[in-house]
């Protein structure tokens, strides 16, 4: 198989846009790695101090991840994530007001590999998020070890991402003022492992907290589908039940993170490498779904909204896909 090289003439543009996709992945990663390795390495330097005195503010501050992070505006706004977006690039489709007065959880679906379409609609500006939706404040749940992770946490609340714990939700949907958004990507870490072109299948069957916590604080649900998420990276097999899968499910119940093992192409060549293909991504937010608040939610309510929300994010799809390239004949797979 002969190697296709990215051009020599190739326009700054998009020499950019790669350069911002490269620090991304990085980010997502090995960044927490190297952040760690910077923190233990300073301890046995001169700068031994800086370690000590970031681990007094890190035990102070170890609450925050919970009580809704620590956003910066500078960061969400940072020209790179135009970049970014410009690269693939990533839309954010708008299909019905989300009233400021309320609050709101956001099932994000599918998770994809490294959930691309989430991160710059939500954990950006890049894609006007609050100029679509005024008065909103978008908060993403992320796995509690990052924001155990030095640096690296700070870094990640910048962008408004919160740990994803019960508390930290309960938090955020508490207040009364509205106009919180939390992004909860449903089919997490084990839904990564079927992420490949053409797949829509989404682990969201038995996935029933994210209604547990709408009712128990009146939160509207809102469904939300990511056309092309899957589309990004290439994936080794991994059936069920080979033995790959069964090493990869041990590895996700272990560590909480799934190890999908994917690639797509590099940075001066397209045959093979860790960088997302150039693919278009279209990220549909549908209308809100109205639920009652209800403060010890019976199994029964539970299952009823969860059944109201499988069929809106159905008929989402159904209502988009061909928008999108998506043949008519398929249609999601609910395991």
């Amino acid at each position: 198989m002969s190697i296709k090289f990215a051009p020599l003439s190739t326009p700054l543009e998009r020499r950019l846009q790669t350069a911002a996709v490269v620090q991304w992945v990085y980010s997502f990663l090995a960044l927490a790695q190297t952040c760690l390795a910077i923190f233990v390495f300073l301890l046995f330097t001169r700068f031994w101090l800086v370690s000590l005195l970031y681990g007094i503010w890190w035990f102070l501050d170890r609450e925050t991840p919970s009580a809704g992070g620590r956003r910066r505006h500078f960061v969400r706004n940072c020209v790179v994530w135009r970049y970014m977006r410009n690269y693939f690039p990533v839309s954010l489709i708008k299909t019905a007001d989300l009233d400021p007065r309320h609050n709101y959880i956001l099932g994000f679906h599918p998770h994809g590999v490294l959930v691309a379409g989430a991160f710059l609609n939500f954990c950006t500006e890049a894609t006007n998020f609050q100029a679509l939706y005024p008065g909103m404040t978008p908060y993403m749940l992320m796995l509690p070890l990052w924001f155990r992770v030095p640096f690296f946490r700070d870094y990640i609340m910048a962008g408004g991402l919160v740990s994803a714990d019960k508390e930290s939700a309960t938090y955020i949907l508490r207040s009364n003022e509205g106009g919180n958004a939390v992004v909860i990507a449903v089919g997490g870490a084990e839904e990564a492992l079927d992420a490949r072109p053409g797949a829509f299948t989404i682990l969201l069957k038995n996935r029933k907290g994210f209604v547990k916590l709408a009712l128990k604080h009146g939160a509207s649900l809102v469904p939300v589908f990511s056309f092309g998420e899957n589309e990004l990276f290439d994936q080794v097999e991994n059936p069920k039940g080979s033995w790959l899968r069964r090493t990869q499910e041990k590895l996700r119940k272990l560590m909480g993170v799934s190890l999908p093992l994917f690639h797509a192409r590099g940075v001066f060549q397209y045959n093979f490498g860790l960088l997302p293909y150039r693919r278009p991504i279209y990220t549909v937010v549908g209308k809100p779904i109205k639920v009652e608040h209800i403060q010890n939610p019976t199994e029964k309510e539970i299952d009823h909204i969860h059944k109201i929300y499988m069929e809106e994010l159905s008929k989402l799809f159904e209502e988009y896909k061909t928008r999108y390239n998506i043949p008519a004949d398929k249609h999601l797979e609910f395991v």
